[in-house]
């Protein structure tokens, strides 16, 4: 009896102390409506905004709504969702509403950006009238807004027609120009012009550090290059997350690609021949990063906090992730042994969109939501101190406001980062979307194929190389460092055709490459391996 009653005291302090210790959380009963969103956004990003969402559309409608947050995953797992529902609601529309019968072609066919259409109705085929009967169509998936990601995946889907204008453009015009938020910047789109999505803030890209353990690993001063992440000295010790799983993460790694193409063209290479070698000088330095790896993680948030808490010394990041980490570790007394730093020239300073899907249940509250949200008073959320006047109530969510008027001086002591002035931090830093901007999915394939999926021998290997060097085997550890770094089969070309047209070939032709490419870096890191252990397995 003893003993099962101590089971059951556990039991209810397991399942009660996180009940007990919870957050009170607004109740709100009867609502007028429901806005459903679905985001990457994190907890405190939904309650800040559903808070004052909330008190603002009743103050303006005299009506109360609430926000239902869809969060499945990061980006990338958010558009693999629409892309199903989609399918399986226009499949329905298509049988039921239009009695046509549904056919492989029309699957392929219907949200497909490249299926160009004729004038005149009369004159399409299969695949074209069911490109413009999606088009013409009101089909939903029951979500209203897709809210946070990168400016790529809101494009494409923008161009499939799953995201639809939305009126705020027309209503507040004064909005949308160079001085309040530009089209576009240091080579970044902010809004479409089709007015299908637009920027709610901003994001840059960078370098997390945890100080106490750059110095255990012989590191001196701070990181400063995205080359620092390849040092040796972090063998074991870099916390990075799946590009495959963040539409992100892979414009970090985008931004590292370009820096290298930049540098060369600042050098006096021309652009021709600066932009293949740059990829190339990308994927060699992606490569060894990954070789330092301890992990690549589906949660973006998990280097934060491991390089926060000392289990990795450094790793990459979102910027509004490591400065919400920095200011969380502060306020909790944790000291200042956690840092970011955006790489001089080494970033672009790009958006996080949001934008009406087609078919929104609540179109209006929609729209109302995208005009607070990027309004002066929704904007003051991303980055004013709690408790400051317009600020968030419970957290700082030190995120860059894409408007440029709340950087003006009389908003500085307001403000979480004061410092912090986006539109003047490229330094020189401008995204050359020509060059690397229709090879985002590819880039983020070779990063898994050649990398992630192989990450257990690279590092192996890349171990191997690094001991060869301390042992003084020089001859072992450059021979093995060759085979290592032949990355031919991932270069620019190859990037631009051969694995562009697979992939084009839908899941089978990805799949394929997939297993070819993992393959054969396999087999290379092992023979690298064997080479840098003086020929012994």
């Amino acid at each position: 009896m003893l003993r099962n009653s101590i089971i059951v005291l556990l039991i209810a302090l397991v399942v009660g102390v996180p009940i007990a210790l919870r957050k009170k959380q607004d109740i709100v009963k009867n609502p007028d409506a429901t806005l459903i969103i679905i985001s990457p956004h994190n907890e405190a990003i939904r309650y800040e905004f559903e808070t004052a969402f909330r008190k603002w559309y009743e103050a303006e409608t005299g009506k109360v709504v609430t926000i239902d947050w869809r969060s499945p995953g990061g980006t990338s797992e958010i558009v693999k969702y629409l892309n199903a529902e989609y399918t399986n609601q226009f499949r329905l529309y298509w049988t039921r509403d239009l009695g046509r019968e549904w056919s492989a072609t029309v699957a392929d066919a219907f949200d497909n950006r490249k299926v160009a259409l004729p004038d005149d109705p009369a004159g399409d085929d299969e695949a074209q009238a069911a490109r413009r009967a999606f088009l013409a169509s009101n089909v939903g998936v029951g979500i209203d807004l897709f809210h946070g990601g990168g400016w790529y995946d809101f494009n494409v889907k923008a161009q499939q027609g799953m995201l639809v204008a939305n009126n705020v453009f027309g209503k507040h015009p004064a909005w949308f120009t160079e001085e309040m938020i530009p089209q576009t910047f240091s080579g970044e789109v902010f809004w479409d012009k089709e007015h299908r999505y637009v920027g709610a803030v901003l994001s840059s890209f960078g370098i997390i550090f945890n100080r106490d353990e750059l110095r255990s690993a012989g590191f001196e001063g701070e990181p400063s290059h995205w080359r620092d992440l390849a040092d040796p000295k972090f063998y074991g010790s870099v916390a990075v997350a799946d590009p495959t799983k963040s539409g992100s993460i892979t414009k970090a790694f985008e931004m590292l690609v370009q820096q290298q193409m930049q540098e060369l063209v600042a050098a006096g290479v021309p652009e021709e021949q600066a932009v293949p070698e740059g990829w190339m000088n990308g994927m060699q330095l992606i490569q060894l990063i990954s070789g330092n790896a301890r992990y690549f993680t589906d949660s973006a948030t998990k280097p934060v906090l491991d390089v926060s808490a000392g289990d990795c010394a450094i790793g990459m990041a979102i910027d509004f992730y490591g400065r919400f980490q920095e200011q969380n570790l502060v306020d909790r007394g944790g000291g200042e042994r956690f840092g970011f730093i955006m790489p001089p020239g080494g970033s672009s300073i790009s958006a996080d969109p949001i934008g009406l899907l087609r078919g929104a249940p609540h179109k209006e509250i929609a729209e109302a939501f995208i005009e607070y949200t990027l309004s002066q008073e929704g904007q003051k959320l991303w980055d004013f101190k709690v408790g400051t006047p317009g600020g968030p109530i419970e957290y700082a969510l030190r995120r860059s406001p894409i408007r440029r008027d709340l950087y003006e001086p009389q908003f500085a002591e307001y403000r979480s980062d004061a410092t912090v002035l986006p539109y003047d931090e490229t330094e020189g830093f401008v995204y050359q979307p020509a060059w690397t901007g229709r090879l985002f999915s590819e880039l983020r394939f070779v990063v898994r194929a050649a990398f992630i999926d192989p990450g257990e021998e690279l590092r192996a290997a890349w171990g191997s190389i690094l001991r060869a060097r301390e042992e003084g085997r020089t001859a072992d550890a450059d021979a093995a460092f060759a085979v290592l770094s032949d990355l031919s089969a991932i270069d620019y070309e190859q990037a631009k055709t051969t694995i562009d047209e697979k992939l084009g070939e839908g899941a089978l032709g990805r799949l394929e490459l997939l297993t070819q490419l993992s393959g054969q870096f396999r087999e290379q890191y092992r023979s690298a391996q064997q080479i840098a252990n003086g020929g012994q397995g």
